[in-house]
């Protein structure tokens, strides 16, 4: 479990994918519809695994304690900061090339 916390930090979709490989359930309990983690994986996926982290780990199963949703706000965060960070660069790239 410290590998894939590990691995969540620099490579959250490879992560996200290993979880779902090895133990489907643990993100099915904490998300429902399975397009809510489709999406997930592609726009959101430190937001998806801290979510089913904090739903399933933290306090009891299904519900998520205020530590939870701290977490939850921190990797909404670095989702956005990733996000922003590769449109600064290709817009900056852009700049450059012209």
């Amino acid at each position: 479990m410290c590998l894939v916390g590990c691995l969540a930090f620099f490579f959250p979709r490879l992560a996200l994918f290993l979880v779902w490989f090895f133990n489907g359930g643990y993100l099915s309990r904490a998300i429902q519809p399975w397009y809510w983690l489709l999406l997930g994986f592609f726009f959101m996926p430190t937001t998806v695994l801290a979510f089913a982290y904090a739903s399933n780990s933290l306090g009891t199963p299904g519900d998520v304690p205020p530590l939870g949703w701290l977490l939850i706000a921190i990797a909404v965060f670095i989702d956005l900061g990733l996000t922003g960070s590769n449109q600064r660069h290709w817009r900056n790239r852009r700049d450059r090339d012209h």
